[in-house]
């Protein structure tokens, strides 16, 4: 890993530049329903089960302040907006992929550690 740019001491190495962007409960997920292209409020907030209105806003908001995510109002009534993966936003979604893939490789390994972590509580 680099060490931190001297020209940019806002963050430490590439990766804390990145956790930055997707940082959040809820990005991650944003980010995956959101890959399989345009997605109005609705279905997003159904895709991503648990957020609140209130975090799913913040948490798009934030993501088009980043460039990362496009909304688009069609100016109709009644009201339609979908949101979408800006370029910026889809070469994200590429990078992140490998880190699905491990994920669904060592989900059982995963549910069990967060077990252990509960029961030793």
């Amino acid at each position: 890993m680099a060490k931190g740019n001297s020209e940019n001491p806002r963050f430490i190495c590439g990766l804390h530049a990145t956790l930055h962007v997707i940082s959040g409960k809820w990005k991650p997920l944003i980010l995956f329903f959101l890959n399989k292209g345009p997605t109005r409020y609705g279905e997003l907030k159904r895709s991503v089960r648990g957020v609140s209105d209130k975090m799913l806003i913040q948490q798009l908001k934030e993501l088009e302040s980043d460039g990362i995510v496009q909304r688009t109002d069609y100016g109709e009534i009644p009201l339609r907006v979908d949101y979408s993966l800006t370029p910026f936003g889809a070469s994200l979604v590429r990078a992140m992929e490998p880190l699905c893939g491990w994920g669904e490789a060592h989900e059982e390994d995963i549910a069990a550690a967060m077990d252990r972590r509960k029961t030793s509580r």
